[in-house]
């Protein structure tokens, strides 16, 4: 078969422990003299923006903070944050912290640097720009957000909404595995495991998979496989968190170009409807959409079920993802999240308006089969 594919990426990254004590020499080139800081209380509380901050100052670089982002971030949430930096006549962003702030620092970026309105952006290629100079700064090994070109909002009680355009990809990520260090068990398992995820469903994504895709997501399983368990059982393994940090971006660049699929357009709708952290959606609803997929995806999940089966138990993949699940101490079934048997229907039909995300399931998913997966996953 002839070659065809396109691939795009952050700009510029920067990996390496105190990285984010540089974030001055790595703007350098940008030219920014005043950022807004995008972040949230828990990061701020924690104390890991004190020494970028102060590195910042010592470079002439202004800052205005603005910590009010929330998980799963709401329209009037990233419209506060691009009121706040207009009204501080900022010149770039630097997002700093989980998905959450960094998916709301890339709008932000583009809100503050062009005219264009929100609700016009959501959708793939809507975004129009310019934006301004924009560097993204994980504190959790995750989302893969510093250098995908997708940014998350919810729009209503129970929908979120994605605006996906190149213009979202920073000028540069800066990945800082000390920044890992204090992050909580739970929030390790459901970061570790939604990387996990990303790296699965590139691998097996309908539409745009791809030789450079399926290697960057074959190496991130290996990261997170090996590296996932020993940052979770001892938080200040600094190897294990740089695995982690790296695993997360490679799985990040993979599925910016490879997109995911059913796993979380079940998911959306879970952490939509009852808060559930989004790490930990993926995971509820992970091993029975595997299952599912076999049908279509039997040969791909074969290939890397061996590099996720650290202990060479021979279990295939839907089967090794849940009992990595267990190991981590993550919620196992939906009604441990509070979900009712009720629920579960609201849930099926909620996750097909996820159409941007179900093409590219290896096996079609009509309403009654998420239902089924629902109720498995009960």
């Amino acid at each position: 078969m002839p070659l065809d594919l396109s691939f795009a990426t952050t700009r510029g990254l920067t990996a390496r422990p105190g990285a984010a004590r540089d974030l001055a020499a790595i703007l350098r080139p940008l030219d920014t003299r005043h950022l807004l800081v995008v972040t949230d209380r828990g990061v701020v509380k924690a104390g890991l923006l004190k020494e970028p901050l102060a590195a910042l100052e010592r470079a002439s670089i202004r800052t205005t903070v603005y910590d009010a982002v929330v998980a799963d971030p709401p329209f009037h949430v990233v419209q506060a944050a691009a009121d706040a930096a207009l009204a501080a006549g900022v010149d770039g962003v630097l997002g700093f912290g989980g998905g959450s702030p960094m998916d709301v620092a890339k709008l932000v970026a583009v809100l503050a640097g062009s005219p264009q309105t929100l609700d016009t952006m959501y959708g793939m290629g809507q975004v129009t720009g310019p934006r301004l100079p924009l560097v993204l700064v994980p504190t959790t090994a995750g989302t893969g957000s510093e250098v995908t070109p997708i940014a998350i909002v919810t729009t209503g009680e129970s929908e979120k909404k994605g605006v996906v355009s190149p213009v979202l990809l920073p000028d540069a990520a800066v990945l800082d595995p000390e920044l890992l260090l204090g992050l909580p068990k739970p929030v390790t398992a459901a970061t570790g495991i939604d990387a996990m995820v990303h790296a699965i469903e590139a691998y097996t994504s309908r539409h745009k998979k791809n030789p450079i895709s399926d290697a960057l997501a074959r190496e991130a399983l290996i990261l997170l496989a090996r590296g996932l368990p020993r940052a979770w059982a001892d938080g200040s393994d600094l190897e294990a968190r740089s695995d982690t940090a790296l695993g997360s971006c490679l799985a990040g660049i993979a599925f910016a170009n490879a997109p995911v699929a059913a796993v979380h357009a079940l998911a959306y709708p879970v952490g939509a409807r009852f808060h559930v952290p989004h790490g930990v959606s993926n995971s509820l609803v992970l091993p029975h959409v595997l299952r599912f997929n076999m049908e279509g995806a039997a040969g791909l999940y074969a290939e890397l079920a061996p590099l996720i089966d650290v202990k060479q138990s021979g279990q295939p993949l839907p089967e090794l993802m849940a009992s990595l699940a267990r190991e981590l101490e993550v919620p196992l079934r939906l009604r441990d999240v509070g979900i009712g048997e009720e629920d579960l229907p609201h849930l099926a039909r909620d996750s097909m308006n996820q159409t941007r995300l179900l093409v590219n399931n290896p096996r079609e998913v009509a309403e009654a089969d998420a239902l089924a997966i629902y109720r498995e996953a009960f």
